[in-house]
């Protein structure tokens, strides 16, 4: 019997060592190269409220009030995410020529828009986030002391290539919209 269970556990053993362990591919630098992040049907809520919370929790470390997900932000954020992806570049103007105003306007968005961050890459949210923290001018959109709204998406190309979008909104109770055409 102890045989037995000798030579079956010598067969498992080797089966496993004959396993293929994916290797990490090095880039020139020697660092890994990055993988490719795929984003599944059915993620969208994971992925906008995980951005939220890392977003409130960098506000938090200002001593900000945190900011709350707005629908109307977000739609505006989907449909220049997708616009970029048209485009093939990212800016802040739309394929009609509309400002990142004329996007919360057209969605209905009865606050102050107060800036709207873009982003093309193959970088998960929080990657894109830290990017974004690290220029002055997106990191002044995130940490707006008047923000209290936030609008959150992306396109992804089937080839993989992320289209981020994040904007910021004023309580429309508190601060509300510029004037305009």
């Amino acid at each position: 019997m102890y045989r037995r269970e000798m030579i079956s556990g010598l067969a498992a053993f080797g089966l496993v060592a004959c396993e293929q362990v994916p290797v990490s591919r090095l880039g020139p630098d020697g660092l890994p190269l990055p993988t490719l992040y795929r984003i599944t049907e059915g993620q969208e809520a994971e992925i906008q409220f995980r951005m939220l919370d890392s977003v409130n929790v960098l506000r938090q470390t200002q001593g900000l009030v945190p900011v709350a997900l707005d629908g109307r932000l977000n739609a505006a954020a989907a449909t220049h995410a997708r616009d970029m992806s048209i485009q093939n570049r990212p800016w802040l103007f739309g394929s009609d020529g509309s400002s990142p105003l004329d996007r919360a306007r057209r969605v209905g968005f009865p606050g102050r828009l107060l800036g709207e961050n873009i982003s093309e890459s193959y970088e998960t949210e929080l990657q894109t986030l830290a990017a974004w923290m690290e220029q002055p001018d997106t990191r002044a959109v995130i940490m707006d002391p008047d923000a209290r709204l936030m609008g959150f998406a992306w396109y992804q190309e089937t080839a993989g290539k992320l289209w981020w979008t994040l904007n910021m909104g004023s309580d429309p109770a508190i601060r509300q919209p510029i004037p305009g055409s």
